[in-house]
């Protein structure tokens, strides 16, 4: 990254300032509890105030040895991010996993514990209040946050706040030279001069008319200045002059581009992004966007990314909407979001699936222009993690258009496929649910229950997985009255399963019972032959847990004959241990050798050493209680033959009943 340029005194007072003592303190008023000092660069848009930012951190980086870590708290659009996805992209950052589903004093109670014994530095850019930062803010002294809006931040204690206007004289003539060389500048310093005042001497001005005489090598700097003074002042100030200097001079095609680009979800853009917004091919959406970065109308990232100055999102707004007709807006939002659909589905072909999956797969990328495909899986997995910020974005756009909801619903799930093909759904369990929420919100305004019920069951799963038991149960409830709605038989009867499920986590012995009694009641009516053995193993559990062994035992019997019907041997297997089990516990120790000899020939058919081991030691102890100590032994050795080394050979050695 390129040294900035200037700023020598303000980078002095933001480094004095890390040490300066507070403002309570020196006020008289009693110190607060210890937290993070809090830096903050304030400037209007343009001033260059995240490049001040940027290159501060970078001088002190070495006091803070772990890390730096940094998140964009307004979208190009002008929204405030939602402070649960600024911390996720904190402790993301971090190296910390985020549970899914967890509320914004969650996740910030975990942000403040992950930095307790850290040194570390925050970048917090674009703030657009107090109470986004203080939500952000560490518990310790240790750590720096620093902070960039475009005014001060009232509500948070002993904030001094480094004040940008523009650059010095002799600053701005330099960053002029950096993009068109010195020789213009040494021909006419005067030019150079009366250029950087009509540019106010803003970085971000002083860009765009540097990028401008660039591209026009036999331009005079003085004819620039001129023009920029000759037009009419308006609202939009310096920045605003420069950039229409800069727009107006590009052909039509380019212009329209040009404008198109606040649609971009993040204001992150790529060839794929900008070809289907301005109805081009790829190799020409690259050249332009090349162009753009030349004139400074978008800045490129270290990952090949073009990024959209928010500090010329108003005036490409105002000129979105006063040149392009709805309709065609509307047009371009939806070829963008199909092409992401197409990108997500052809990333998602790449990764490693199941044979299944693997021909539905091909068959996908079969359909889909060589242009979209991916060369191989590492690839298809890196764009998807640099295009994660926009990708997630694009969701949130399809869902909040409302006139997008087909290609809304498509665009969710080809993105839940892929990230959980990619990642595996429990990497993926934060991302996953915001976006089965996005499906819930559709399939609630549009009234689509069958939608309705399974992003329920998915939300309610991962609730489950992260121990909101009550959550989830609720939850679950819900996806099954839209189960019923929506006269689906899958959905109804897995809602069922999952609210028993959700009671026997509870220790709720009678209603998970209950409930798994009436989803196997529902199996049987529908001939679901290997649910109905599941089932009947679900309420097995519950019944040997709630010391009903009889009615165990019942259940267990009609598992393993579900199993051997369905000549699952494995399944089988485990249902004839888990009666052995039962047996033991209901004082039949001669049926339970039985059945676990019955049970371990099953393992050993069934090549499952691991089950076949603890039944053999599950039979010693059976053994030992009959008073057969030599049998016992032998039944030990053949489980030490059978695990070797194996890492869970303790634990199953030592389990007895």
């Amino acid at each position: 990254m390129a040294d900035i340029v200037g700023r020598r005194r303000e980078l002095k007072e933001l480094r004095e300032d890390i040490a300066r003592t507070g403002l309570d303190t020196l006020s008289g008023r009693k110190a607060k509890a210890p937290r993070a000092r809090v830096l903050l660069v304030a400037g209007r848009p343009g001033s260059g105030r995240t490049a001040l930012a940027e290159a501060f951190v970078r001088e002190v980086a070495d006091d803070y040895p772990d890390g730096l870590v940094r998140v964009r708290l307004t979208a190009p659009g002008g929204e405030p991010l939602e402070t649960e996805r600024a911390v996720r992209t904190l402790l993301e950052g971090l190296g910390e996993r985020t549970p899914p589903g967890a509320g914004e004093d969650d996740l910030s109670a975990a942000l403040r514990e992950t930095l307790r014994n850290r040194r570390a530095i925050l970048l917090l850019d674009d703030a657009a209040d107090p109470h986004q930062v203080d939500a952000l803010l560490p518990d310790t002294p240790e750590c720096l946050v620093v902070v960039t809006a475009e005014g001060p931040l009232t509500g948070i204690p002993d904030v001094r706040p480094c004040t940008l206007g523009g650059l010095d004289t002799g600053s701005a003539v330099e960053l002029l030279g950096r993009i068109i060389g010195d020789t213009r500048i040494t021909v006419d310093p005067h030019a150079a001069e009366d250029l950087a005042e009509e540019c106010g001497a803003l970085p971000a001005a002083l860009a765009l008319a540097g990028g401008w005489l660039a591209a026009h090598p036999k331009a005079a700097v003085a004819d620039v200045a001129k023009q920029l003074h000759e037009m009419s002042p308006g609202t939009s100030g310096p920045l605003g002059r420069a950039f229409r200097l800069v727009y107006e001079s590009l052909p039509q095609p380019a212009q329209r581009t040009l404008r198109l680009l606040p649609l971009a979800p993040a204001g992150i853009l790529d060839s794929h992004t900008t070809s289907a917004l301005a109805g081009c091919s790829v190799a020409a959406a690259q050249s332009t966007l090349e162009d753009f970065a030349r004139l400074g109308l978008v800045r490129q990232d270290r990952d090949g990314l073009f990024l959209l100055p928010r500090c010329l999102a108003p005036f490409l707004r105002s000129l979105l909407e006063a040149r392009e007709r709805p309709a065609e807006v509307q047009l371009a939002r939806a070829r963008m979001l199909e092409r992401t659909v197409r990108l997500l589905t052809s990333c998602r072909a790449m990764a490693e699936l199941s044979e299944e999956e693997a021909q539905e797969a091909r068959a996908d990328l079969e359909g889909l222009p060589r242009a979209l495909r991916f060369p191989d899986r590492r690839a298809a997995a890196t764009w998807l993690v640099t295009r994660l910020p926009a990708l997630t974005a694009s969701a949130d756009l399809a869902v909040a258009d409302g006139g997008l909801d087909t290609l809304a619903r498509r665009l969710v799930s080809a993105l839940v496929r892929a990230l959980a093909g990619h990642w595996g759904t429990e990497a993926a369990a934060p991302e996953l649910y915001g976006l089965h929420r996005l499906v819930l919100g559709v399939a609630e305004r549009r009234h689509l229950h069958r939608e309705q019920a399974a992003a329920l069951l998915n939300l309610a799963d991962l609730d489950a997985a992260t121990g909101r038991t009550s959550e989830a149960l609720e939850r679950y409830r819900a996806a099954l009255a839209a189960g019923k709605a929506a006269k689906d038989p899958y959905a109804t009867g897995r809602a069922m399963e999952s609210v028993g499920g959700a009671y026997q986590e509870l220790a709720d012995w009678p209603r998970a019972s209950d409930w798994f009694g009436r989803a196997l009641a529902h199996a049987l009516t529908r001939g679901e032959r290997a649910d109905e053995a599941r089932l009947y193993g679900r309420l097995g559990n519950v019944h040997t847990y709630a010391g009903r062994y009889g009615e165990a035992l019942r259940s267990w019997r009609a598992a393993a004959a579900g199993y051997r019907r369905l000549a699952d041997v494995p399944g089988q297997a485990k249902a004839l241990s888990e009666m052995a089990r039962v047996q033991e516990y209901a004082g039949r120790p001669e049926e339970s050798l039985h059945t676990c000899r019955e049970a371990i020939e099953l393992a050993r058919r069934a090549a499952d050493v691991r089950l076949q081991a603890a039944l053999q030691v599950r039979l010693a102890d059976t053994l030992d209680r009959l008073g057969d100590p030599a049998a016992a032994r032998l039944h030990r050795s053949a489980a030490d033959r059978l695990l070797g080394d194996d890492p869970v050979a303790c634990e199953i050695r030592s389990t007895s009943d």
